[in-house]
């Protein structure tokens, strides 16, 4: 019996021992984060830096925190944030986020508000600390640009990451699902003056691939994003009452940021999705009018007036259907 009894006092001692060595380690960790980021140029400061969760557990808290990266133009504001982990397996963290935070970006700020956002996250044991799944959720999620009346609304929001370890280091699989999603009101009564869509979205949901060209590590906080090099899109689909969209293809996305390659659109009740674009703006009605004869000729010849099966080229900076260019194509580049 005190054989036993000695075992479990050093045995305790011990995993006291590591609890302290690690919290330490930690803090000092995060303390030269953020020296190093203040010395690159960056606004990175927090009011304080609390390590708790003794014996299981390490659970940082930062309060009063404020980031901002001088080169892209990115900031965020948030009165906390946490990162818990279990002191046994402290590659697994959960990411806490507060109910109200602001992001700025050089064109816009936006407050986020929600009841409920957090992250489960496992990385690899490297000292990159690259990421090998995460799963992101959000419940009533809003955001508004900063001052302004007319929010995005999310019910409930899920992302999902994870590395695709067959292949290259930088290959992931995403997947996004925002339910109950209600557009900005001002957004919403231009596009649909007469009020005849509901107030939500039924679904929308994407399911996808990127090639990025390294990985998501600390290195892509601390010094540039990865940017995407091959996207393959499995399926994404909006439906908005009786309006549906769906879309699959593949795109490869150069240096620039330019993506060329072919999305097919299925589009049911094409028409009146035609003229929510035009009239909301996103459509000019120079390129709407011609678009329009194109699609009704094309839903003669596939016998279907009310869908449509729509191949998109991505070329030379233009989206294309067939040999009509219809529009810029998106620059793909993450700041």
């Amino acid at each position: 019996m005190r054989a036993l009894l000695s075992i479990i006092i050093l045995a305790s001692l011990g995993w006291s021992s590591y609890w302290f060595v690690g919290a330490r380690a930690a803090k000092s960790g995060f303390e030269a984060w953020f020296d190093t980021r203040r010395a690159e140029g960056w606004v990175a400061d927090y009011a304080d830096l609390a390590l708790r969760g003794f014996p299981n557990r390490f659970d940082t808290t930062f309060s009063e925190l404020a980031l901002a990266d001088p080169g892209t133009g990115l900031a965020w504001e948030a009165p906390f944030f946490q990162l818990l982990a279990l002191s046994y397996k402290p590659n697994h963290m959960i990411a806490v986020w507060p109910q109200t935070q602001l992001i700025a970006t050089p064109l816009e700020k936006y407050r986020i508000t929600s009841d409920d956002m957090r992250a489960s996250m496992v990385l690899k044991a490297s000292t990159g600390l690259t990421l090998d799944r995460a799963t992101l959720t959000a419940r009533q999620l809003t955001i508004a640009p900063d001052g302004d009346n007319a929010p995005l609304q999310i019910k409930g929001l899920t992302l999902a990451a994870e590395h695709v370890p067959a292949d290259a280091d930088a290959h992931y699989h995403l997947g996004l699902r925002a339910d109950g999603l209600a557009p900005p009101n001002a957004w919403a009564a231009r596009v649909d003056p007469n009020g005849t869509l509901p107030d939500t979205f039924t679904v929308l949901h994407a399911d996808f691939t990127i090639l990025f060209d390294k990985p998501w590590d600390r290195h892509a906080i601390e010094q540039a994003r990865p940017q995407p090099k091959q996207i393959r899109l499995r399926l994404a689909e909006a439906t908005w009452g009786q309006l549906s969209l769906q879309a699959a293809g593949e795109l490869m996305v150069d240096a620039a940021g330019q993506p060329s390659g072919t999305v097919t659109i299925k589009a049911r009740n094409w028409r009146e999705i035609l003229q929510l674009a035009r009239s909301s703006g996103s459509l000019p009605a120079a390129i709407a009018d011609p678009l329009e004869e194109g699609l009704t000729q094309l839903s003669r010849l596939a016998g279907n007036p009310k869908t449509l099966d729509i191949p998109l080229e991505f070329a030379k900076g233009r989206i294309w259907l067939g040999p009509v260019p219809i529009g810029p194509a998106p620059v793909l580049r993450l700041r």
